[in-house]
């Protein structure tokens, strides 16, 4: 699949922000195709997971209703300088996407 990239910025509660944006077509699967008139088939997210070294802190559970290239934010506490923070998310067909970045 596509690319999953990811922003870490310091906030004011002395945390991280992160936003992960990835690169999916989120098919509802109602929607018709123009030229052949037949559904086009459900591929959404189902999981997001966000890790912080290897820990898994926070999951998003998305469905059909998320739009596509779908923007998804957390804020982070305890991270610190050179921890490492990953995203994974696995669709409703089985395929996967990962990014991970370390906390500057």
């Amino acid at each position: 699949m596509a690319s999953t990239k990811m922003k870490i910025k310091k906030n004011k509660a002395g945390g991280h922000d992160v936003m992960v944006l990835a690169k999916h077509p989120m098919e509802t699967g109602l929607r018709k195709d123009k030229k052949t008139g037949e559904k086009v088939p459900a591929h959404f997210i189902q999981t997001m997971d966000f890790a912080l070294n290897g820990t898994v802190v926070s999951q998003a559970n998305l469905g059909p209703g998320v739009s596509k290239n779908p923007l998804i934010g957390i804020s982070l506490s305890g991270g610190k300088s050179g921890d490492t923070v990953s995203v994974s998310w696995t669709d409703n067909k089985g395929e996967t996407g990962t990014t991970e970045k370390a906390i500057k």
